[in-house]
C-alpha cells in the first residue's frame, strides 16, 4: 500500500439516480435496481459498504435523482456516506452534476463506481487506489478478455472474430484527479460526445488511463438473471 499523502483527499461518487431498465423482469414492479435486494441487502448498500473498505477514502457522495427518499433509507447506518440529489439525463451528466457540487480541490482525487457493482474485493481497491497515486493522471480497475469476442452484423450474423490480445472488459471504481476529470467530462459535453465511462472521457482529453487488474468479483449486475450468480457468491 502506498504510503498516504494528507496533502489530497480521497472521495468516490457513487451514480444511482437511474432506473437499470435491462434489469428489470417483464411486469416486475419498476423499482430501481440498485434498490432491489441481493444477498439480503440493497444492492446499492453493498455497493458503497464496499468503498467505505479503505480507509484512505475520506467520503462516499451517492448521486441520486431528484425526490429520491429511498437512498437515505438504504444508507442511514453507514458512515461517512453522504446523499446528493444530482442525478442528469446520463450517467456523465450525473457524475458531471457530483463533481461540481462535490467541494474538492484541482489536486484532489475522485473514483467513480457503479452502484450495479457489488462485489467490489477490498484487495482490488486497494491495489487501484495504490497505482493511481502513483502514476499521477489515474485509471480503472479492468480485466483481460478471456472469451472468444464476436462482431456482428444488425441481423445477428457473425462478420469477423475479433483479436482480443489487447482488449480489456472495464470496471469501476475509476479513479483521476479531480481537476483533470471535471474538465474533460465538461469538454466532452460540449463537444456532445456520448460517454459510457469516465475513462473514455479521459481519453478524448487526451490523456492515457492506468489499466489496472480487477476482479471476476466486481461483476456488473445488468441482466434479471445477475442478481442470482453474483448474490450466490457475494
Amino acid at each position: 500500500m502506498s504510503t498516504f499523502d494528507p496533502t489530497f483527499r480521497i472521495v468516490a461518487l457513487v451514480p444511482a439516480a437511474g432506473i437499470g431498465a435491462r434489469a428489470t423482469v417483464a411486469g416486475a414492479d419498476l423499482i430501481p435496481k440498485q434498490y432491489r435486494n441481493i444477498a439480503g441487502e440493497p444492492m446499492l448498500k453493498h455497493a458503497v459498504r464496499a468503498l467505505l473498505g479503505d480507509p484512505r477514502i475520506e467520503q462516499v457522495q451517492v448521486l441520486t435523482a431528484p425526490h429520491d427518499d429511498l437512498a437515505h433509507q438504504v444508507l442511514s447506518d453507514l458512515p461517512r456516506t453522504i446523499i446528493c440529489a444530482a442525478g442528469g439525463a446520463e450517467r456523465a451528466d450525473t457524475v458531471l452534476n457530483g463533481l461540481e457540487q462535490a467541494g474538492l480541490a484541482e489536486n484532489d482525487w475522485v473514483l467513480v463506481h457503479d452502484a450495479a457493482r457489488p462485489g467490489l474485493p477490498k484487495e482490488a481497491l486497494s491495489r487501484l487506489i495504490d497505482a493511481c497515486i502513483e502514476h499521477g493522471v489515474g485509471g480503472l480497475l479492468a480485466m483481460p478478455v478471456a472469451d472468444t469476442i464476436k462482431a456482428a452484423d444488425q441481423a445477428g450474423h457473425v462478420l469477423r472474430t475479433v483479436d482480443r490480445t489487447h482488449l480489456w472488459a472495464a470496471q469501476t471504481p475509476q479513479m483521476f484527479r479531480f481537476g483533470l476529470l471535471i474538465a474533460a467530462l465538461r469538454q466532452a459535453k460540449q463537444s456532445g460526445q456520448a460517454l459510457t465511462d469516465e475513462a473514455q472521457a479521459m481519453e478524448l482529453a487526451g490523456y492515457q488511463p492506468l489499466l489496472v487488474p480487477g476482479s471476476g468479483r466486481n461483476a456488473k449486475v445488468t441482466w434479471p438473471d445477475d442478481f442470482e450468480w453474483v448474490g450466490s457468491w457475494l
